[in-house]
């Protein structure tokens, strides 16, 4: 069965004003749903069209002449990804064992704020900036172009899309301001929470 474009966890003008209907209707209509098609184009009649997104980013992410079918793999579940970790009137400040672990691994909330800011306006060029678990700690990671955590073995646990199109149409080329909106309205800490529950064995030491 052919990949499918999910639909929004929210309707499109839930996000307004920190993400206009607009930003939704191209970002995900147009965009996320170029990557699944394309994906579909290059798995037809190959052993990647029974696997998950998942699978087929492990299987391709060191496979050089699968480039062009991990790029649009990875971009499809990067998407929807995304579109999770954000909810209409979200960010503030993490409660429970989230919050503990996110003053143990990276210094509070205060500090998370300035160091996911600073790695988001910091990479150059197309984009993402993940939260993940790594050896049972709260990390913050850049990748570039599709690249994933995923693809290296760790544990997405929030993403931001810093990509052009992610924000244009509502910021122009303020990255800074697009990404201190995407913090402070909104991160949907429940999603961050849910994911760190469902891996108890990356607790902290």
């Amino acid at each position: 069965m052919a990949f499918q474009l999910p639909p929004l966890p929210y309707p499109k003008d839930a996000l307004s004003p920190q993400m206009s209907a607009e930003t939704l209707d191209l970002h995900h209509g147009k965009h996320h749903k170029a990557y699944v098609d394309k994906l579909n184009e290059l798995v037809a009649g190959t052993p990647f069209e029974t696997q998950t997104l998942e699978e087929i980013i492990r299987a391709t992410a060191k496979d050089t002449a699968k480039t062009p079918v991990f790029n649009n793999a990875a971009q499809a579940w990067n998407h929807d990804f995304f579109w999770h970790s954000m909810k209409p009137k979200g960010g503030g400040k993490p409660e429970g064992d989230l919050l503990t672990r996110l003053d143990q691994d990276l210094g509070g909330i205060d500090k998370f704020r300035d160091a996911f800011k600073e790695a988001a306006v910091g990479q150059f060029g197309s984009g993402w900036v993940w939260i993940t678990l790594e050896n049972g700690k709260l990390k913050i990671i850049k990748t570039s172009n599709a690249d994933n955590p995923i693809a290296h073995n760790l544990t997405p646990l929030l993403a931001c899309d810093v990509w052009e199109h992610a924000y244009y149409v509502d910021y122009k080329n303020r990255r800074p301001d697009f990404v201190t909106a995407f913090i402070d309205h909104l991160i949907d800490w429940n999603f961050v929470a849910k994911n760190l529950a469902q891996h108890p064995g990356q607790k902290a030491a």
